[in-house]
């Protein structure tokens, strides 16, 4: 695994993680009962979900793809 491929994937996951406590505090109102309680770790828990789907299918994609992203985008095709 190289520098770039795991910056990628951290990129990716951290960001996933973050979209998805943000969402879920969002939806659940801004007031003090909605930001500050107890149920704030079981959305951060929750938001844990989809940050570790990332995770699996950024490990995935590097064998399907290119192998420096955790994109499953294949590489572009060089003329040489």
């Amino acid at each position: 695994m190289t520098k770039r491929y795991l910056r990628d994937l951290a990129e990716r996951v951290l960001s996933t993680y973050a979209q998805a406590f943000i969402g879920l505090l969002l939806a659940s109102g801004f007031g003090v009962d909605g930001v500050l309680d107890l149920s704030s770790l079981r959305k951060a828990a929750i938001a844990a979900i989809p940050a570790a789907l990332s995770l699996a299918k950024g490990l995935l994609a590097r064998t399907v793809g290119d192998e420096e992203s955790a994109s499953l985008a294949k590489p572009p095709i060089t003329e040489g």
